[in-house]
């Protein structure tokens, strides 16, 4: 997972962005998520169509098309969307294991991912999106209050 972290940064900002400018009921297009995080559209594709096959984010088409939220943000953690798309990063990178990587290196790196981990999974959208409001970023469209029993 930290390995990597480029491409799981980038899967948990394409998720907050879903989650913190679509709102409950709204979508949000590929390009404006490309265009809000300064990435190129084609480069978050793969992973758009990643976390929609994982079920975090739904695909929606036609002229009001977009991505939106597959689940409740409450419910999906940090360690859910990098999951969804670290498929390859868990490979190994070709480094010959020596003593020092094996016996000292290794095992630390695994206590290190496995704190990390506890913590991210601890970790929901919700959250993110409440740090967002309390950073001062605004919403561009107000959601509407609703209640379900």
């Amino acid at each position: 997972m930290i390995l990597r972290r480029d491409r799981a940064m980038t899967a948990v900002l394409i998720m907050l962005d879903v989650a913190f400018y679509a709102g409950r009921a709204g979508t949000v297009s590929a390009a404006d998520i490309a265009e809000r995080s300064g990435l190129v559209r084609r480069g978050i594709e793969p992973l758009l169509q990643a976390l929609s096959r994982s079920g975090l984010l739904e695909s929606i088409r036609g002229p009001r098309g977009g991505y939106k939220l597959g689940r409740p943000r409450r419910d999906i953690s940090l360690v859910s969307i990098i999951s969804a798309v670290a498929g390859d990063d868990q490979a190994e990178d070709g480094t010959a294991p020596g003593p020092l990587l094996q016996r000292v290196i290794e095992p630390c790196w695994a206590e290190y991912e496995e704190t990390l981990t506890e913590k991210m999974e601890q970790t929901t959208l919700d959250d993110l999106v409440r740090r967002a409001e309390k950073s001062g970023l605004k919403r561009p469209l107000s959601e509407p209050i609703t209640f379900s029993i």
